[in-house]
């Protein structure tokens, strides 16, 4: 018996590896991440399968559904959004499992942040302009460290990857302005890769509005940085020289 935590990738069913697809495909439990998960993958579980809907479990409740898994000695399918290892606080089930002595194994899955780079068609980090990539939030539920503020990691103007946090894009855009300025372009791209996917490709004075205007509330991902202006200097990489 195993416990497969599985990233289901950020929404196209076909964005999840062939392990993880395996790994659903022999499961006799299944616990996913609510509506986060696309209802396609779960339609490979055995039709016996039983399936939990991690959105309304505590851990305690997880821990139960583990325990008995154990007791059949049945694997269990943990299905996350997106990559388990991004916002998805699988190391406290990984230390239940630790202490119940039942084996685990991590499938990595495609992150929103790639998923939105590729539907963007943007290369995240360009010569010339950047070769870092921030992926941070905003203080919600979760605190944020001092030195980790937005305010903070702005000061080097890398590209940020920005979760959970759309419904504080204003306050993003008030601490972003001094680092990025006014015409830094900003992307907001709500359910990447989902049939009901939106894109928004703005400037980061004008991002909250038509934030608002599109209604986005949840669900997606703000990139800023001066890389999605797309000018930039050759790679090394594929020079003649």
């Amino acid at each position: 018996m195993k416990v497969y935590f599985i990233g289901a990738g950020p929404g196209d069913p076909e964005l999840i590896t062939i392990k993880g697809l395996k790994a659903i495909q022999r499961a006799e439990y299944c616990i996913y991440a609510g509506s986060l998960v696309n209802p396609e993958l779960l339609k490979h579980l055995p039709s016996q399968a039983k399936t939990y809907d991690s959105s309304t479990m505590s851990l305690e409740e997880m821990t139960l559904v583990y325990k008995e898994a154990r007791e059949k000695n049945m694997d269990v399918a943990r299905i996350h959004s997106g990559d388990p290892s991004i916002y998805g606080a699988i190391q406290e089930q990984m230390h239940v499992l630790d202490e119940l002595g039942i084996a685990y194994e991590i499938i990595p899955g495609v992150s929103s942040f790639v998923a939105a780079a590729a539907v963007l068609r943007q290369e995240l980090t360009l010569p010339g302009v950047t070769q870092t990539i921030v992926i941070t939030r905003m203080e919600g539920k979760t605190p944020i460290p001092e030195k980790e503020r937005l305010s903070v990691l702005a000061t080097a103007t890398p590209t940020l990857c920005i979760f959970l946090s759309i419904e504080k894009i204003d306050k993003i855009v008030d601490v972003l302005l001094p680092h990025y300025g006014k015409d830094c372009p900003v992307a907001v791209v709500y359910k990447a890769t989902w049939p009901d996917q939106k894109i928004i490709c703005t400037k980061l004075s004008d991002v909250a509005e038509e934030v608002k205007r599109e209604a986005i509330k949840k669900s997606a991902l703000i990139i800023v940085g001066w890389m999605l202006k797309k000018e930039f200097k050759r790679s090394i990489l594929y020079s003649k020289s």
